[in-house]
């Protein structure tokens, strides 16, 4: 109960100092790069060591995202057999319902630590000054608690994600005709003449002529076609990709 509280109080006194210009991109990798500040754990028994900023700095890159439906889904792998049969419900009652994937790819590992010996404001303005503004990534400055810095980073990572999919993939998508809205007001997805996600079958296409061209993996093409259980609607063009003129 005292995590739990404990979480709750760091969530409301996250506070965002310098927010990204632009959001996750429907078309190409995005990669955030951020800086959570925070006051030292220990200035609250010692505050005569201050003052002290303490200073995470890492990235994070997303895929770009992916267009799904209950059913592609269900072939994915990591689901709980619980999570699988629940998705299998949704899949009969609303097959087009669509939603989106957010590959995110973080790694602690990856993180610099390190302490700026000025109030956190100051430590912001530094910051700022020493932003590379040739650099193409997000960026982002955050306010957060030094012990659980990175739930204030979670925090920030959750918003993010919700506006781009409301602000920019789902007009996006809409857009060009990957989807609609249903007589309830859901987003699902159209389709073509073959029954297939429009998005999914331009993906294909381009990840067909990736493979051609040396630029993907056969498998991970392979892996689509089951992932959309179409492999035998595109078995003969998948095998003619090994074969020798």
């Amino acid at each position: 109960m005292k995590d739990k509280q404990r979480i709750k109080e760091v969530l409301e006194n996250t506070e965002i100092l310098l927010e990204p210009d632009d959001l996750i991109s429907t078309e190409h990798d995005t990669t955030l790069h951020y800086y959570v500040l925070s006051k030292p754990y220990y200035l609250d028994e010692f505050p005569e060591e201050g003052p002290e900023t303490k200073v995470r700095e890492g990235k994070i890159t997303w895929e770009k995202p992916k267009l799904l439906t209950p059913d592609y889904m269900i072939n994915m792998s990591g689901f709980s057999g619980e999570a699988k049969k629940a998705m299998q419900i949704i899949a009969r009652e609303n097959p087009d319902l669509a939603g989106l994937l957010y590959k995110m790819n973080y790694r602690k590992q990856s993180i610099s630590t390190f302490t700026i010996s000025r109030e956190i404001e100051a430590a912001e303005a530094e910051i700022r000054d020493d932003i590379d503004e040739e650099d193409d990534n997000l960026t982002v400055i955050i306010k957060g608690v030094d012990e659980l810095w990175d739930v204030s980073l979670m925090k920030f990572i959750q918003t993010l994600m919700l506006k781009s999919a409301y602000k920019s993939q789902l007009p996006d998508y809409e857009e060009k005709g990957f989807l609609s809205t249903d007589d309830k007001g859901y987003s699902v997805v159209t389709r073509n003449l073959e029954g297939l996600p429009i998005a999914a079958s331009e993906e294909i296409e381009k990840m067909f002529e990736m493979v051609k061209n040396g630029e993907e993996d056969p498998s991970k093409l392979k892996k689509e076609l089951d992932r959309w259980g179409v492999f035998n609607a595109y078995q003969d063009r998948f095998f003619d990709l090994f074969r020798e003129d």
